[in-house]
């Protein structure tokens, strides 16, 4: 089957490499070496100012390179503030506005905290970490900075090698893993440490341990107006690692390192913020009712922690970021209808619009997403996009500030993204969306892409996309839609795939594709499914269902529900959310919902995708769907991403630009003329 993997390659190549004879008015494979994107925009505290993080990619490296620049709000200009060599990300202002703390590559491998003082361009490198330090925070008084970082730990060992003699090469010692998560996709196998709270001097120095345990403290992190203590969350609960989601918020005296519980209750409790004036604490949560969904609520408490409660109860709505405007108020990120937005939100619960237009760091697929802060006057900046357009930095007003892209992608003619109604057989509201060829005449009937969002728990919406820009430049209608169990609709919606996906949601998709077909622009005779990880999912059920699509391309898919529950990087959370029941309690309900219980009613040539170092749908999960295509002759082939992670299969320019090429070659081959 080497012949036939190369087969495909080869036709995929072309698209990537071939030299251009001129102007390319269509979007390209190379064009993706082109296009950059904004991300943590970071407001100064006096709102004069924006630092945001600026990611091209390096055609030479073929990696995305990451630099901070600075804004200057009046006036929008703007100018490179730590773009030399290395990765430079996580810029946070201290309290002043005279310094920026950051996370830098520029001296090693592995990024270290610096300071930079923005009126001089000084610099000092803070820490010398075997690790990267996250979750920077400024104390109040400018003179110490707070992150996280891995402290190592012993392994668990078990008997001893023979003494090795000098000079001698022997094998490498035995691994010994004794944790319940022991690989994360992204990060590989996982070495002992835990994360823990440390402080530095902001002119550098020896750094301070002030948390400790057999468990791990997350962020953010933030200090109190006092600067004597530190909110953090964790879960600290004895049996964490199978325990998932019982995180809580705790208080962390700076001085002493003694530790105080706010929260108590089963779910979790998490990203705690402090009211400028102290007084208040906002943090983000749920009572875990061990369903599939659960909107996060707002909660705010005295610095205590007494008098709790929550102010977005009523919003049906998932809170994903929260920030302190004033001591009044918050403004806060959320996804409604495949979109973010961002409001404002009262201690009584009362909302007000701020933003409908954020978008994410994401370029591949159009997943909703944003990023924003808040400064001290209660001024926003956050990133914004369009489907015609990836990530640019914009103040509250809506005010555009960057045009990252205008240049490149104005020379371009792009596939149009319009909205399409769908109505499900049950008669529900389904959001979707259909992406035209560029310069599509209105007289004819193009060849359609369904392409599906994984999560199942996400939401896509009229957002920049390279894949689907790159299906619609080959001459495809590409449709993509939001089937229940997508996130933004509300606790409902989503929970209608409640330990039942997938099922329902496959009526959605066929209803979308059937309005898309009755919209009057797609060739029913010339129909693709394509999708990633629950999108893989959907594509192999789906082709398992119906033979109406002409060929398929299951990216990272889930294959055996029984064997992804035991071998994806987060064992202890999926048996025990999306089933109820581990696999040896209920091994029919996880074989009625994997796919590979259809694949023997599969006659659609199914391409079969994953990145080889996937560790949430492992490469195994691929591989069977493969063998059995195989076993059973349906034309298949398997293209494995060399070095790419579940959430990093497109990290890399020319291998996001090859898979798409190898997806398109593969449909062109039974695509009807």
């Amino acid at each position: 089957m080497r012949l036939a993997l190369a087969t495909v390659l080869f036709l995929a190549t072309p698209a990537l490499a071939a030299p251009a004879e001129g102007p390319q008015r269509h979007l390209t494979g190379a064009d993706l070496f082109g296009l950059e994107m904004a991300s943590d925009p970071q407001i100064s505290p006096d709102g004069r100012r924006i630092a945001y993080v600026r990611r091209s990619n390096d055609i030479m490296t073929d990696r995305a390179r990451s630099t901070i620049w600075l804004i200057d709000v009046a006036s929008g200009a703007q100018t490179p503030l730590i773009a030399g060599p290395g990765a430079h990300s996580a810029p946070r202002w201290s309290p002043d506005g005279d310094r920026l703390a950051y996370v830098s590559s520029a001296e090693g491998s592995t990024p270290q905290l610096f300071v930079r003082w923005v009126a001089t361009s000084a610099t000092a490198r803070i820490t010398g970490l075997p690790d990267s330090p996250g979750a920077i925070s400024w104390s109040p008084d400018g003179a110490r900075i707070a992150y996280l970082v891995s402290v190592p730990d012993e392994a668990v060992k078990l008997g001893k090698a023979p003494d090795k003699p000098e000079g001698a090469q022997w094998a490498p010692p035995l691994e010994v893993i004794s944790s319940v998560v022991y690989r994360n996709d992204g990060g590989g196998y996982v070495k002992p440490g835990f994360d823990h709270i440390f402080v530095v001097s902001a002119d550098g120095g020896a750094p301070r341990q002030l948390s400790f345990g057999a468990w791990n403290d997350g962020g953010p992190l933030s200090w109190t107006p006092d600067g004597r203590t530190i909110l953090f969350s964790a879960n600290r609960t004895k049996d964490w690692e199978r325990d998932t989601l019982n995180s809580e918020v705790y208080a962390l005296d700076v001085a002493s390192g003694g530790i105080t519980v706010l929260t108590m209750r089963e779910g979790p409790d998490a990203s705690p913020v402090v009211s400028p004036d102290g007084t208040k604490i906002a943090w983000l949560g749920f009572d875990d009712k061990l369903l599939g969904y659960t909107n996060a609520e707002l909660y705010v408490m005295n610095r205590d922690g007494s008098g709790r409660r929550s102010l977005t109860a009523n919003l049906d709505r998932s809170i994903d970021d929260a920030q302190w405007s004033g001591n009044g108020a918050l403004v806060v990120r959320y996804d409604d209808h495949g979109m973010n937005r961002l409001a404002r939100v009262a201690l009584d619960g009362r909302m007000t619009p701020l933003a409908s237009d954020l978008a994410g760091g994401q370029l591949d697929r159009p997943y909703s997403g944003g990023d924003f802060s808040v400064g001290r006057g209660g001024g926003v900046a956050y990133t914004g996009g369009s489907a015609s357009r990836p990530t640019d930095i914009f103040t509250g007003g809506g005010r555009r500030l960057t045009h990252l892209n205008d240049d490149m992608l104005g020379a371009k003619v792009l596939g149009a993204v319009r909205k399409l109604p769908v109505t499900a057989p049950d008669g529900r509201a389904i959001d979707a969306w259909l992406v035209s060829p560029p310069d599509a005449d209105p007289g004819r009937k193009y060849p359609m892409i369904l392409e599906i969002h994984g999560g199942p728990f996400s939401a896509y919406g009229p957002s920049f996309s390279t894949d689907d820009q790159l299906y619609a430049a080959a001459g495809y209608a590409v449709l993509y839609a939001n089937p229940r169990g997508s996130t933004s609709y509300g606790a409902e919606f989503a929970n209608l795939i409640h330990h039942k996906y997938p099922g329902d949601d496959y009526g959605d998709l066929m209803a979308a594709v059937d309005a898309a077909i009755a919209d009057g622009h797609v060739d029913a005779d010339n129909l693709f499914v394509t999708g990633g990880s629950g999108g893989g999912v959907l594509t192999a059920w789906i082709v398992g269902k119906t033979d109406r699509f002409k060929a398929a391309a299951t990216q990272k898919p889930v294959i055996d529900w029984a064997s992804f529950a035991l071998t994806s990087d987060n064992t202890a959370f999926f048996a025990k959310y999306w089933f109820g029941k581990f696999p040896w309690e209920d091994p029919q309900a996880y074989w009625a919902r994997s796919p590979l219980s259809l694949v023997g009613n599969v006659k659609t040539p199914t391409l079969v995708v994953v990145g080889s170092e996937d560790y949430r749908t492992p490469v195994s999960e691929a591989e069977q769907y493969y063998s059995a295509l195989q076993l059973r002759g349906i034309p298949t082939a398997l293209v494995k991403v060399p070095g790419a992670s579940h959430g990093g299969i497109a990290a890399r320019p020319s291998q996001s630009a090859a898979k798409a090429a190898a997806i398109l070659a593969w449909f062109e081959k039974y695509r009807g003329k």
